[in-house]
């Protein structure tokens, strides 16, 4: 089983839809990526279950960065999906294809509580 994204007009995910493997032959068909933008109108890339800031959560291969969802782009240049922005302060690390803070966020040193990001002091704040 694979998973592919669907993109719009710009680049944009609209779907995540799961079909055959890459190296699949069934009927002759042996692009999958040509047969599902054929079949819905999309255009349509293989995107990776697997991987998340270009690593691959079983040790293998990471395959276009981040594994693909709604809303994010894909970026020809980099080969890469990347999610949208959240955080105006948040920076884009380009070996990551991801959007990270200007703090690393805090180890957490006890229990009952959450770190999250407070975006007007530009800094991490403990919760609980």
């Amino acid at each position: 089983m694979a998973h592919y994204a669907l993109l719009d007009e710009n680049n944009i995910v609209v779907q995540v839809i799961t079909g055959r493997n890459e190296h699949e032959v069934v009927d002759g068909i042996t692009d999958w990526e040509e047969f599902y933008s054929k079949e819905t109108g999309y255009r349509c890339l293989r995107t990776s279950y697997n991987t998340y800031a270009n690593q691959h959560k079983n040790g293998g291969v990471p395959f276009r960065k981040n594994f693909a969802g709604i809303g994010m782009t894909y970026d020809e240049k980099r080969d890469a999906f990347i999610d949208k922005k959240i955080f105006d302060s948040w920076v884009f690390d380009e070996e990551t294809c991801t959007w990270v803070p200007p703090h690393p966020k805090p180890e957490i040193d006890g229990v009952g509580f959450v770190y999250i990001w407070n975006e007007e002091k530009v800094n991490w704040e403990k919760r609980i």
